[in-house]
């Protein structure tokens, strides 16, 4: 397989491999012309499909952890007919080179106890690769890091997404538009709570400082309902529906 990385010259014209196109591709591209000065890089598979890999110096994610000298990675995604050829151990070589090259301490990623959950990368997978158990949250979200020096001091979680909790009532969603699908599902979560007599509050995420003190442990997505942390999975408009039929019906 070959693969191409994103660049602030070529974006434009490339696709990200997400599901998502149109309006909610063109905000992902946003986010990511405004961190590529920051290092974000993006590596894709030439071949069109879920198969890519997003990573961005610690210090710059839009994470409320604690990772400088790491490198952190956003997203490592491999679906589809792209699943069992070796891709994800493509990608994940090509962060370890960089890594590598910026004598960076190692990579760290989010992930889940145990068993795989939307929207993180598979627990079972990263320990066969090397990564080991860095931080957990209350919320079963975990922090793995995969050390290059045998002194890497591990990253962690601020203390906000060790223990995820607001004091806000109702249903809050936190988002960014790192993630397409927040684009595309957040609107329509908003419309069909109004046609339901549902309150929620949006709250559009827009730059890292605040992505950094998030009160949970996930970067793009967090929906809580009477200061509980409900989900980091981006929600549809019917699965939201039935999650706030469950609590206040």
């Amino acid at each position: 397989m070959e693969y191409i990385k994103i660049t602030e010259e070529n974006i434009d014209k490339e696709h990200i491999c997400c599901a998502m196109s149109g309006k909610q591709s063109l905000a992902k591209k946003e986010w990511m012309k405004q961190r590529f000065q920051e290092g974000l890089v993006f590596y894709r598979s030439l071949e069109r499909g879920k198969c890519f890999i997003e990573y961005i110096p610690g210090e710059h994610a839009w994470a409320p952890i604690e990772a400088e000298g790491y490198l952190f990675i956003n997203c490592l995604w491999i679906a589809g007919s792209m699943k069992g050829h070796g891709y994800s151990n493509d990608l994940l070589d090509q962060c370890i080179r960089d890594a590598r090259e910026q004598n960076r301490k190692g990579l760290c990623i989010l992930s889940s106890v145990k068993r795989k959950k939307e929207f993180l990368s598979d627990p079972k997978y990263l320990a066969y690769k090397g990564f080991l158990p860095a931080d957990e949250s209350d919320c079963g979200i975990n922090l793995l890091y995969l050390p290059l020096s045998p002194d890497a001091e591990p990253p962690k979680f601020k203390e906000a997404a060790r223990h995820p909790h607001t004091e806000e009532e109702g249903f809050v969603i936190y988002y960014t538009d790192q993630c397409p699908f927040t684009c595309y599902w957040v609107p329509r979560v908003v419309q069909v709570a109004k046609e339901n007599g549902i309150t929620v509050k949006t709250v559009h995420i827009t730059d890292k400082e605040t992505a950094r003190t998030l009160p949970a442990p996930v970067l793009n997505y967090a929906l809580f309902y009477n200061g509980e942390f409900i989900t980091h999975a981006i929600q549809s408009d019917k699965k939201f529906l039935k999650i706030a039929m469950e609590r206040t019906y």
